[in-house]
């Protein structure tokens, strides 16, 4: 056990040890970030203070860290923030913690958004921490963004990220269940949305950092995932404009079959698909079906 006054490369280097004994992922990566975040340095700073003795309170303080690691929650909600895209986001066990997998649907989206050249109106389904309206709404803060989301605890984190984000909130918050909050006739330009793909039974699955402390809400996609994005499919083209673009990130696996639900529903069009950096198809693109779009209009607004 740690005990009086030990050093910065002292405690980390038996903190390593001991989370090498209780199995826990990327040891030193994970006693590094609990001690920078309980000293309020940068990672690079222990480095350069290795021996300076910790105090008293410092080290309870990150004792107490440890020991909730050693149980694996994840480090962001022991630190209560994650990096993700260029900005750090408040994030609780309330909320998904952002992962790099999803800056694949950022960059897809970047990429049709920089094209633009009049103000365009995005909506996410499914905001969470607000980590992907937010990243898109600092870096392009001419267009307006709409969010939406079930759970009122994820609304107002999203809206506090917005908030110490972004120099200009642009962005409107909904508490909404996919569509259900949404107006009929408002229509976007992108839709986005990282919704729960997991199947159900994969879950238990997943690693205990992520089934026993993440909100299972925010990863349950049914019993073969696919059932929040057959949903949005089903609905998003009656709020897309004719030139708009429903943007989904999917599990690897999925790709087919969310092709198979868009040909089926006889709205889509141009459906296509985008690989992650390990490779794996992970975010689909669909536009709506430009003539059905122009001649069932006036029917289409009144659908959700």
């Amino acid at each position: 056990m740690i005990t009086e006054q030990w050093t910065i490369k002292a405690v980390l280097n038996w903190t390593q040890t001991y989370f090498e004994q209780k199995s826990v992922e990327s040891p030193r990566l994970s006693a590094e970030l609990l001690m920078a975040d309980t000293l309020a340095l940068e990672r690079i700073e222990l480095y350069l203070q290795y021996d300076r003795p910790l105090e008293k309170q410092e080290l309870q303080s990150f004792k107490q860290k440890m020991f909730r690691r050693v149980q694996h929650e994840p480090i962001a909600y022991i630190t209560g923030s994650k990096a993700f895209w260029e900005s750090s986001f408040d994030v609780s066990p309330q909320v998904l913690i952002p992962r790099p997998d999803t800056e694949t649907l950022i960059e897809a989206a970047i990429s049709q958004i920089e094209s633009a050249k009049t103000p365009l109106r995005i909506l996410e389904l499914g905001v969470g921490s607000g980590a992907i309206i937010v990243s898109l709404a600092k870096q392009f803060p001419q267009h307006t963004y709409f969010a939406t989301d079930r759970s009122y605890s994820a609304i107002c984190t999203a809206k506090k990220n917005a908030n110490k984000i972004l120099q200009t909130n642009s962005v409107f918050f909904i508490l909404s269940d996919w569509f259900s909050g949404l107006s009929a006739g408002h229509l976007f330009h992108l839709i986005i949305s990282n919704p729960p793909y997991i199947p159900t039974k994969d879950l238990k699955t997943l690693q205990p950092d992520i089934f026993k402390f993440e909100p299972l809400i925010a990863l349950d996609g049914g019993d073969n995932g696919l059932f929040h994005l057959k949903q949005i499919i089903q609905q998003a083209a009656d709020y897309l404009e004719k030139d708009g673009t429903l943007m989904l990130e999917t599990g690897f696996d999925q790709r087919h079959a969310v092709e198979s639900i868009a040909s089926s529903t006889g709205k889509y069009e141009n459906i296509k698909s985008i690989k992650d950096y390990a490779g794996h198809e992970r975010v689909v693109l669909i536009s709506p079906n430009k003539c059905i779009e122009k001649c069932d209009s006036v029917t289409q607004i009144g659908q959700k």
